[in-house]
């Protein structure tokens, strides 16, 4: 049940994007469409991020989102990734179809998310072994992205999740 009010004929994150906060929304929106159309990251590596944020937020419309299908930018990439990929992001990080710069870009997403001030020297050593610092800097601002606004959508929970709302026990 969205967290304001939507009228019953209104999608409720279309709503709350178009109609709400206006002055800011739409530079929010062109950011993300940025984050999706103009990122260089490889798309698997791109989607381990993501995939992770989204877990960690809880997005029901991230979890459902694939890249590959629903960013036309990145509909022709020649490596798009199966299911099975999906399925082992942020479940089990030592799944023999991720690449070692995959496993990274996980784990870079969930201490950016949850442990973001422990990031340590020895994480940096290998981030920086295997990426550029340009391409840090685009994960970074990625992640930044997914953060702020999978949690926007999910806290005023408009990201499409058919919720049971939590009810007050009896006492």
């Amino acid at each position: 049940m969205p967290r304001i009010s939507v009228p019953a004929d209104r999608d409720p994150l279309r709503y709350l994007w178009t109609e709400h906060a206006r002055t800011l929304t739409p530079s929010a929106g062109a950011f993300t469409n940025a984050v999706y159309e103009k990122s260089t990251l490889p798309l698997r590596e791109f989607e381990a991020a993501r995939v992770q944020i989204a877990r960690i937020n809880d997005c029901d419309l991230c979890l459902g989102w694939r890249s590959a299908r629903d960013v036309k930018a990145r509909q022709d990439d020649p490596d798009p990734p199966g299911e099975d990929f999906y399925d082992n992001v942020g479940a089990n990080p030592a799944w023999d179809g991720f690449s070692a710069r995959e496993r990274l870009a996980m784990e870079f997403a969930e201490r950016f998310a949850v442990d973001h001030t422990n990031i340590d020297d020895d994480l940096w050593a290998h981030l920086h072994a295997a990426f550029t610092d340009s391409e840090l800097v685009e994960f970074g601002l990625c992640i930044g992205a997914w953060i702020a606004f999978g949690r926007l959508n999910r806290v005023f929970d408009v990201d499409g999740g058919c919720r049971v709302p939590t009810l007050p026990s009896e006492a």
